[in-house]
């Protein structure tokens, strides 16, 4: 038998952390998460899919992640029932999260795509520390590329290839 599920999507909330009377943390959140295909207008339509994860992992996806993030769930569905205050049975099918993986920093989605900013997400930089180097812009003495095609063939047996 195989329960297995694998979404991308963006959360459609904050995640809502609680924890047990025994202190295990455990986050519910909402998966939007786009159809493979438009409608007969065009428009793409999403499914919008609860998930729960506990632990360690709802500690940091509520830390560290926010209303629009990225993240992708690997996990398996369940379902459970409850009577109502109604008195009626509610059944609720989930996702039941084995691991969460962050496909942005937090709040991604919403922030300037130009890279303008230093430092991680939401950080500032101090302005009592020196400036920290750019080692991306340093090109250093000789600024020649060392992987540059000289026009000789390269001198080179199938023994050594790694396939």
């Amino acid at each position: 038998m195989l329960n297995r599920v694998v979404l991308v999507g963006r959360l459609t909330r904050d995640p809502d952390l609680r924890y047990t009377p025994n202190g295990v943390a455990v986050a519910n959140f909402t998966l939007a998460v786009n159809r493979p295909f438009s409608n007969q207008q065009g428009d793409r339509e999403a499914d919008f899919i609860n998930c729960v994860v506990w632990r360690r992992p709802a500690e940091n996806l509520a830390n560290f992640m926010g209303k629009g993030s990225l993240v992708g769930v690997d996990g398996r569905i369940q379902t459970r029932n409850f009577e109502g205050q109604d008195g009626k049975r509610v059944y609720v099918t989930e996702i039941v999260a084995d691991s969460v993986q962050f496909l942005e920093s937090k709040g991604g989605s919403n922030q300037n795509q130009g890279g303008g900013g230093q430092g991680s997400a939401g950080q500032r930089p101090n302005p009592n520390q020196p400036p920290q180097p750019n080692y991306n812009d340093y090109n250093g003495p000789n600024d020649e590329n060392p992987f540059k095609d000289n026009g000789e063939p390269i001198d080179i047996s199938d023994d050594d290839l790694p396939f």
